[in-house]
């Protein structure tokens, strides 16, 4: 869909200009026309020719929340919603996200839904997205979908970076020491090596270790390197297209002692606020449950989900094929049972939702604490015995000159 630059005269008599998103000249000018805007020259905008490719650009949730909130804001104190999108998109600066609301914005001019308009462009908007807002179009309460959606995704995100930051910290400090002592058998040991050969003793085991991998290293990092790349890249791939090879994986991670249990707790967080806040804006309970499983991010809890969804199916309430499953706790499972038996199963999500989102606050902080000793230790145990093997031979040198 091409942009057409214009300008014109508004009927105070200012002039204005700007850049419309529209599918041909003539429908421009419509648009113009019905804002009564008096067009003095439009012209189809030139395509660039860029000097390197560009690439597909993702939406950040961070600014899909930022435009929720905007939009719930504008469109609770009575603005029109083709003039919400339109503020929205000009002062947008992330490009392709701008390009995307402009977009949804000719659609809706057009005729369009909101929520059909917004369904063509996924990478922005995701079915959970969608679904609420054909829920809040149909009820009449756009605004407060909205605003609901916007809470949701800044609690996401919330929790997105206390992962993250758990992460980061033992990421970095094990990429640094791998990285020291790669430096230290690469360079460093050859050294003594070349001092222990020229004494002509025999090496304690630790040396002979340390040696023998210092010389691997050195014959081999070459080699080395592009095998770890591309182990890694296999391996993502895999996990990407390999159905089973990912349920292995996801099981695997969620028996890890500590790591499994933070894993456990984001997914129930995630799955009740998702749930709750589908739930309470009008979506049906099946394709709630669908779009819950599709953002559980463990395949394991998404087949739990799914199996929940066709026992709901078949007419079963969600508490009794929950505890079936063996992935969430019996409390869950139980407050679940209570809301749904009260009438208040979105409230009752909700609460679940805030106790364990407060729970990953305390795992996060208890695993930092945990990690930072432990990784400590092993460091200073794997230089330590780097540093012994060289002063061993050294050592008993001396014991012989004495």
């Amino acid at each position: 869909m091409p942009n057409f630059v214009w300008k014109g005269k508004s009927r105070t008599g200012a002039v204005q200009e700007g850049i419309l998103l529209a599918d041909n000249r003539t429908a421009a000018e419509a648009v113009l026309r019905r804002q009564n805007i008096q067009i003095t020259s439009i012209k189809e905008k030139g395509r660039e020719v860029a000097v390197l490719p560009r690439l597909p650009q993702g939406v950040s949730s961070k600014r899909v929340a930022l435009f929720t909130r905007q939009f719930s804001v504008m469109l609770d104190a009575g603005l029109p919603l083709v003039q919400c999108l339109e503020i929205l998109g000009d002062q947008e600066e992330h490009r392709t996200f701008r390009e995307i609301i402009q977009k949804v914005r000719s659609d809706v001019e057009q005729g369009a839904a909101l929520a059909d308009a917004m369904r063509k462009h996924p990478k922005a908007f995701d079915a959970l997205y969608t679904n609420m807002i054909a829920a809040g179009e149909a009820g009449g309460i756009l605004d407060i979908i909205l605003q609901r959606l916007s809470t949701y995704i800044e609690k996401a995100v919330k929790l997105k970076s206390q992962v993250k930051s758990a992460l980061i910290y033992p990421a970095a400090v094990i990429t640094i020491a791998i990285g020291v002592v790669w430096v230290i058998l690469w360079k460093v040991i050859p050294v003594f090596a070349q001092l222990f050969a020229g004494l002509g003793s025999e090496l304690p085991l630790p040396t002979r270790i340390v040696i023998a991998l210092s010389d691997f290293l050195a014959r081999y990092t070459l080699f080395v390197i592009p095998v770890l790349i591309a182990g890694g890249f296999a391996f993502y791939r895999a996990y990407k297209t390999q159905p089973k090879f990912t349920r292995i994986v996801d099981a695997a991670m969620l028996k890890i002692p500590v790591i499994g249990m933070l894993l456990r707790k984001i997914a129930i967080a995630r799955f009740c606020r998702t749930l709750s806040t589908l739930t309470s804006s009008g979506v049906p309970i099946l394709d709630g449950l669908e779009i819950t499983a599709k953002t559980a991010g463990n395949t394991i809890v998404e087949d739990a989900i799914m199996a929940v969804r066709k026992a709901v199916e078949e007419g079963k309430t969600i508490a009794e094929p929950l505890a079936q499953t063996k992935v969430f706790p019996s409390m869950v499972v139980q407050m679940i049972g209570v809301g749904e038996q009260t009438g208040a199963l979105d409230q009752m999500l909700g609460k679940i939702a805030d106790f364990y989102e407060d729970e990953v606050d305390t795992a996060v902080a208890g695993m930092m604490k945990l990690i930072e000793p432990l990784l400590i230790t092993v460091l200073g145990g794997i230089i330590g015995f780097i540093v012994a093997a060289m002063y061993l031979p050294m050592y008993s040198i001396l014991q012989k000159i004495g």
